[in-house]
């Protein structure tokens, strides 16, 4: 079945694309241009009172569709930012020692990663990190006061297993689990119905949730990290946190909210979340849907030098080999979009591609060795 219809806007911009990157940079529905132009009009006839429709309609949506599709038994636990580093900086921030021992795995996105290894070597954190299927054993061998690793990694596609067995470690006072769920959230289905009370969860709408950058979101349970001290005035934005003196915070997940942001976004993810919605397409239906793709290809095998390191849970194959870069060059110059990563081809689907496509990117990886 194709939905290459959702997509019109994005594939009519560019007709002689073939985008195989949605697990980088997913192309947006034609729902999302709907969201936007909403945001837009709010701004324009609302003017300064477009905030009470945002705190009172927006986000309150945006919290449904996540817990909907996390599991999660209370949407008020959802804060949003319009990146997950501000999340990352703000749990970092409210740990209540000086010098934090964080445990990780040796294959985090860069936001982390970097940010991390400065964090060291400004001695503000003792960082440790080892192979991701190494995570959940080190977590229990050793005391950590914080521990973070992906849902599925960036840059090899594997799945982080044990999260219910990390999260059984977490306590109020240490260690904090964070989980980034950004290469998870809605390529796999998730259920954090057993975690929500100890693990934090962080992702965004850029990938997978299809509606593009400024709208992450972070699951922060109650009881963890009740005051970070990396703030912003939204965070203090109900009458209970403003009687309560010095410096006050929402009882929720608002207590990590910052200052004043672009709320396009938000709009945009709920315009997307309903058009899902009306077309009965959930994330088990699309991943059915892009796991035939992936066969599809990995059965025409048209880079038999090339090694499978992704696992299933992946939404993109990743494959590593010397001839790699070379790949993506010849793939590039013909228009057609995949990502590298060093020494790793990643090749993304989604709902906007059909058989047909796969064929087309096979032929064009056959010509460019001809």
């Amino acid at each position: 079945m194709s939905y290459k219809h959702l997509f019109s806007r994005a594939l009519e911009a560019a007709p002689g694309r073939l985008h195989f990157a949605a697990h980088s940079h997913h192309l947006w529905p034609d729902a999302s241009y709907a969201g936007q132009i909403a945001a837009w009009e709010d701004a324009a006839m609302l003017a300064d009172h477009k905030w009470d429709r945002i705190f009172a309609e927006v986000i309150p949506e945006a919290q449904r569709h996540i817990a909907r599709e996390l599991a999660l038994p209370d949407p008020a636990t959802i804060a949003f930012s319009s990146n997950t580093h501000d999340f990352l900086i703000r749990i970092m921030s409210a740990l209540p020692m000086d010098r934090p021992r964080v445990l990780a795995s040796d294959g985090e996105f860069h936001s982390f990663r970097r940010q991390s290894l400065r964090w060291a070597e400004a001695g503000r954190i003792e960082l440790v990190t080892v192979p991701l299927e190494q995570l959940v054993a080190a977590a229990a061998a050793e005391p950590f006061d914080l521990i973070f690793a992906s849902q599925v990694q960036f840059n090899s596609g594997q799945a982080l297993g044990g999260i219910e067995r990390l999260a059984a470690l977490a306590r109020p006072e240490g260690p904090w689990v964070v989980i980034d769920g950004y290469h998870g959230f809605m390529a796999t289905a998730t259920d954090l119905s057993a975690t929500a009370d100890k693990a934090f969860y962080l992702s965004g709408g850029y990938k997978y949730a299809m509606a593009g950058e400024g709208v992450c979101f972070l699951h922060a349970p109650a009881e963890y990290a009740p005051r970070p001290e990396i703030t912003g005035w939204y965070a203090a934005f109900d009458d209970l946190a403003a009687q309560q003196g010095g410096v006050g915070y929402a009882p929720d997940g608002r207590r990590f909210l910052g200052s004043t942001f672009d709320a396009s976004g938000l709009y945009r993810f709920n315009a997307v979340q309903r058009m899902l919605a009306a077309e009965g397409l959930t994330t088990a239906i699309i991943s059915t849907h892009c796991d035939a793709l992936k066969a599809r290809f990995l059965a025409a095998n048209p880079l038999p030098e090339l090694s499978l390191i992704s696992g299933p849970e992946a939404r993109f194959l990743a494959l590593q080999g010397d001839s790699a870069p070379a790949v993506y060059d010849a793939l590039d110059q013909a228009g057609v979009v995949t990502d590298l990563r060093g020494d790793v081809l990643r090749i993304g689907f989604a709902i906007y591609q059909d058989e047909a496509d796969v064929d087309a990117l096979v032929a064009n990886i056959s010509k460019s060795r001809t």
